[in-house]
């Protein structure tokens, strides 16, 4: 994506089924568990590079001996900075104690039997040490201690909140991270003091671990989720040794697990774990929106469901761009997703393909590109076809090597150059030196004469597009610049974990809102204001409409990619420019299993995506810079 756009969260988490002695024995380290979280938040760091951390929990620790560890960072090294903090303090001890899994296990951090790692992308604009996960609740009892990371976003705040000082909790911060915390704190409490008051008096032995043993923890999910409205995958830790993973039950955020007898692994994508675990994608299980993945002390593995599962939909942006793609199945989509455009991009080249070059940009692209390839090819092989039977038994050589030479022409035009240094430029310095990110492949096309078409994965805000890749792309002269994005126009704002959420962010939207003006409509901006401040007067349940959506239908997807185009043209452009759009149902017909295309459609899978889209309006008109 050529415009800057924070990615999804990503988890990991491990839960060793042997004792330390086992790993040390069969892999030469009982840091068999710390290496294998390592390689995991490692294969994930795309999804996080503001931050990161870990967390540890040793089971059957003995009383007065640290049981739960937790590192956390800032920084897009910060996953080097956690291990580094750790392994520093290994350093402390001799080696032979290193090595040794009984010391280990009594001495040093993480060197637990349940492991968790999270990397961080800030939604909210929160930022500091305070907002990294994992996040801790600590209690002196082992069983109401809990370790919480996720990739998740709540759309309702407030009422979480609400529920929460109606329980007499106050709150100490209202990011929804520390309030699912304090949420599932607070019933995981519940139910340790429900077990407790069963048990007390009846002369039971040892009453902390038979509590333990019953803590029922789908029970604590369900009672805390109740009111959730967002997409979610979290991952849990409790201090006696349980651990769960609980996903929306929309399926918005992704979530995947294996396991086998030796150890449990959770991670947001599921190539991760076929890379570290060296297994094939058929042993890798995706926990179904609504499931919970439950880990129980004693090695027990199983999933239930705590939501009732809603119609699934799975964010399609994962698909298009934030997953690895080294996905089997998000590789073919990303192909398709190409393959899809060609008809677009044909017409839009006047069917010329001799004097048209196909390029991408940016490196995440390359996928669709490959596919726009494969769909060029095919064209262009069935114009071979035709041209050979509209002249059957009547070709001369050189017009059969004119036909057979036909074919794409492919050329690596842009080159990611340099890392762009703002701090050593003012405003003005810093549009200059945007204009030389990439380099460009001098002699790739013929001046004036050919078409450059070049493909990337998202058009978002446009603003890369036009302060630079428009200017570096104009040096070779082309004729006309045709700019493919392989997802639809980015209408809406996100509220399930992109930050993305003011309608001023996406250039779709200031398009419709200049034609609006330019056609004389501009009055229904006025009017879709009024009709969303009369909807929030009503109760939330019946908040339902977006009302946002009228600023799009007077206007087809052509006439807003031609304003788009206009928009974004550098005033010292010469190229003619014209930017093509995925329709939204090829991306549906390219990713059919992932059918969450809110930020295209405007059909938001949660009444909290409604409500938020049209808050986000009535920010824009009335001017705050606040998000939705």
């Amino acid at each position: 994506m050529s415009d800057t756009i924070k990615h999804e969260c990503g988890v990991a988490m491990i839960r060793l089924l042997k004792p330390l002695e086992y790993y040390q024995i069969k892999y030469g380290t009982w840091q068999y568990g710390m290496q294998k979280l390592y390689l995991l938040m490692e294969k994930q760091h795309n999804r996080g590079q503001e931050g990161a951390g870990m967390a540890s929990i040793k089971l059957d620790m003995k009383p007065g001996f640290e049981y739960i560890h937790r590192e956390r960072a800032e920084g897009s090294n910060a996953i080097n900075v956690c291990f580094q903090s750790a392994y520093a303090q290994y350093a402390q001890h001799s080696r032979e104690n290193q090595r040794d899994a009984a010391y280990a296990k009594e001495n040093l951090p993480f060197a637990g039997e349940l492991l968790m790692g999270h990397l961080r992308y800030s939604t909210t604009g929160k930022e500091g040490l305070q907002y990294v996960h994992p996040f801790l609740r600590r209690n002196n009892w082992k069983s109401r201690n809990l370790c919480l990371c996720g990739n998740f976003n709540l759309t309702n705040v407030d009422q979480i909140t609400a529920r929460l000082v109606d329980k007499g909790q106050h709150p100490r911060d209202l990011g929804d991270t520390f309030l699912m915390l304090e949420t599932l704190g607070h019933y995981l409490d519940r139910e340790v003091q429900k077990e407790f008051d069963q048990l007390e008096g009846k002369n039971v032995q040892n009453i902390a671990k038979v509590i333990e043993e019953q803590v029922d923890i789908p029970a604590v999910l369900r009672k805390s989720s109740e009111d959730w409205d967002g997409g979610y995958t979290i991952c849990g830790m409790m201090g006696h040794g349980d651990a769960f993973v609980f996903r929306d039950p929309w399926g918005i955020r992704p979530a995947f697990w294996y396991a086998d007898d030796e150890i449990v692994v959770v991670t947001s994508e599921r190539p991760v774990i076929q890379t570290v675990m060296d297994v094939e994608k058929e042993h890798v299980k995706e926990l179904e929106p609504g499931q919970a993945l439950i880990i129980k002390k004693n090695g027990r593995v199983y999933t239930d469901v705590v939501r009732k599962p809603e119609a699934r939909q799975s964010c399609s942006f994962e698909r298009i761009y934030f997953s690895r793609g080294s996905d089997e199945d998000i590789y073919r989509e990303r192909k398709a997703l190409g393959a899809l455009l060609t008809d677009s991009i044909l017409k839009a080249v006047d069917y010329d393909i001799e004097h048209s070059v196909f390029s991408f940009i940016p490196n995440t692209a390359e996928v669709a590109f490959y596919g726009m390839c494969e769909g060029l090819d095919a064209y262009v092989d069935q114009q071979k076809k035709n041209l050979v039977a509209q002249k059957a038994g009547q070709l001369t050589v050189e017009e059969l090597e004119h036909i057979l030479a036909l074919k794409p022409r492919v050329e690596k035009v842009a080159i990611k150059d340099i890392k762009l240094r703002t701090f050593i430029a003012q405003q003005g310095g810093r549009n200059d030196l945007a204009a030389h990110v990439y380099d460009v492949t001098w002699g790739s096309i013929k001046a004036w004469e050919d078409n450059l078409v070049v493909i990337d994965d998202s058009i978002v805000r446009g603003t890369t597009l036009k302060q630079s890749i428009l200017k570096i792309l104009d040096r070779l002269h082309p004729k006309k610049i045709v700019v493919v994005s392989s997802s639809p126009q980015v209408r809406y704002p996100d509220c399930y974990g992109i930050d993305m959420s003011r309608m001023r962010e996406f250039i779709a939207f200031q398009a419709a809102i200049e034609l609006l003006k330019e056609t004389g409509r501009s009055k229904c901006i006025n009017e879709i204001y009024a009709k969303i401040k009369a909807q929030q007067l009503k109760p939330l349940e019946k908040q339902t409409i977006n009302y946002v959506k009228e600023i799009y239908e007077p206007f087809s997807i052509e006439e807003l990619s031609d304003k788009i185009a206009r928009m974004l043209k550098p005033d010292a452009c010469l190229a003619e420019v014209q930017i093509v759009y995925q329709k939204p149902e090829d991306l549906l017909r390219a990713c059919p299993g992932h059918t969450g295309a809110w930020y295209f459609t405007g059909d938001y899978p949660t009444p909290g995506g409604v409500r938020m889209v049209n808050q986000a309006f009535v920010n824009y008109v009335e001017g705050k810079d606040e998000r939705g």
